[in-house]
């Protein structure tokens, strides 16, 4: 079973054709600012599984840190994903069209996150990254 996604305007689809590695949200300034909220939620992703179904003519990258841009609809603005020389590795999930199949683990970059933003859930928080998991078994 394929996870879709889009932008707000409908001009771009992807298709994720695995489950995601892990969700997290992200708390960092880059993520907050790019996203317009208090953090962002990511679906890392398996090596391959992702790929533009539509409007690809439409997809901007910004190269927010050396190697790593963040994705984005020209029309609409909408955040849509984040690739790492060139391959996208992450997407924001808040653009997955129904459920992602799967649940947010930790919160990360919590040492930078918006000063008035409580986390009151209880997932793991981690003030940078965390040591990357290992990926789901077959």
């Amino acid at each position: 079973m394929a996870i879709r996604g889009s932008c707000l305007c409908g001009a771009v689809g992807y298709e994720v054709t695995a489950p995601f590695r892990f969700l997290g949200h992200c708390h960092c300034s880059m993520c907050r600012k790019s996203n317009g909220a208090a953090f962002a939620t990511w679906g890392i992703l398996q090596p391959g599984s992702f790929r533009w179904t539509s409007g690809e003519d439409f997809v901007q990258a910004y190269e927010s840190s050396p190697g790593t841009s963040r994705c984005f609809c020209r029309r609409c603005g909408s955040a849509l994903a984040s690739a790492h020389d060139g391959l996208v590795g992450e997407v924001v999930v808040a653009s997955v069209d129904g459920d992602p199949g799967a649940r947010p683990r930790e919160h990360i970059f919590v040492a930078s996150k918006a000063t008035w933003h409580e986390i009151t859930d209880t997932l793991p928080q981690h003030d940078a990254w965390p040591p990357m998991p290992e990926p789901p078994g077959p």
